[in-house]
């Protein structure tokens, strides 16, 4: 069997609470998240490296760059997806740094959530500066948790929405533009990434409410898994989706197309400020967290 090392960078000294936090990890095994075998130590350098299962086709971000996927195909991906997080709430654990990075494929079709509940710094005098931050990837962090409350089940929910509208449209969130306290003002005053035009407007409807703003209006993983596997079957009765067929075929003609434009074959450049790995974020006095006023802008 083949495993993947994942070095604790800093983790030489590694504190009480992160050490824990894998212990705990370790005594739940859900089936559709990476497993952690255990932990080891690099001789060399003294820090700890976990023991995860390893995943060839790498993570969703790679996987829809290289997989053509149709709409069928990425619904049954996104509810293998949302069963994983509903089996972590149902575990009475919170993931704390979704995103696409941290969806890994064991193999076609198949993937897995990992890091589940690493996000934070491994030692003693990194977790004394967490106290003046929140760590995770800017652009999947919800409003509330950019303005330093903690994470919970709700914000993994608008983690969700986020890396649902990435494999959708197959783009990253916000990929031409810094980072910065600028982005995290805007997302808090109502800023979401771009909706694919063509997407079934059943679907970004869920994406949508996934975006919520206020945290207590985001559907729990529950009805996520549910939804999304009412969107999975090709041979239903609702007579509501039933008639949205037009949209799904659109959508795989569109998404093709998208592919294979210009736009698609240059490479396309990333912002050197946007940063997609976890970090310590602190930014100060952003606003109250409120939605957007004109969500139809968010369709590109």
């Amino acid at each position: 069997m083949k495993v993947a090392l994942k070095s604790l960078d800093n983790s030489s000294c590694i504190s009480t609470e992160f050490l824990n936090e894998i212990k705990s990890h370790l005594q739940i095994y859900v089936w559709d998240v990476v497993q952690c075998y255990g932990i080891t130590q690099d001789p060399g350098t003294k820090n700890y490296m976990m023991v995860l299962l390893y995943c060839t086709y790498g993570n969703l971000r790679n996987y829809f760059l290289n997989e053509e996927s149709d709409y069928y195909s990425k619904i049954k991906n996104l509810k293998r997806i949302a069963s994983g997080l509903l089996d972590i709430h149902n575990a009475g654990k919170v993931h704390k740094d979704f995103h696409s990075g941290n969806i890994l494929y064991y193999s076609v079709n198949i993937p897995y959530i990992s890091d589940l509940g690493m996000c934070q710094p491994a030692n003693n005098e990194e977790q004394s500066a967490k106290k003046e931050g929140v760590y995770g990837v800017l652009p999947y962090m919800a409003p509330e948790v950019l303005r330093g409350y903690q994470y919970t089940k709700a914000s993994d929910i608008y983690s969700f929405g986020i890396i649902m509208n990435e494999f959708i449209s197959e783009e990253t969130p916000y990929n031409n533009i810094p980072h910065n306290p600028a982005l995290a003002i805007n997302i808090c005053k109502g800023l979401r990434p771009n909706i694919f035009k063509y997407t079934p407007k059943f679907l970004a409807d869920l994406i949508i409410k996934c975006w919520d703003a206020k945290a207590e209006n985001r559907p729990t993983a529950k009805v996520l898994y549910q939804e999304l596997e009412k969107l999975s079957e090709e041979d239903y009765d609702d007579s509501d989706i039933k008639s949205n067929e037009s949209q799904i075929d659109e959508y795989d003609d569109k998404i093709k197309l998208n592919r294979t434009s210009e736009k698609k074959t240059n490479n396309i450049q990333t912002h050197p400020q946007a940063i997609y790995t976890s970090r310590l974020i602190n930014f100060k006095n952003l606003p109250e967290p409120v939605n957007s006023g004109n969500l139809i802008s968010l369709f590109c």
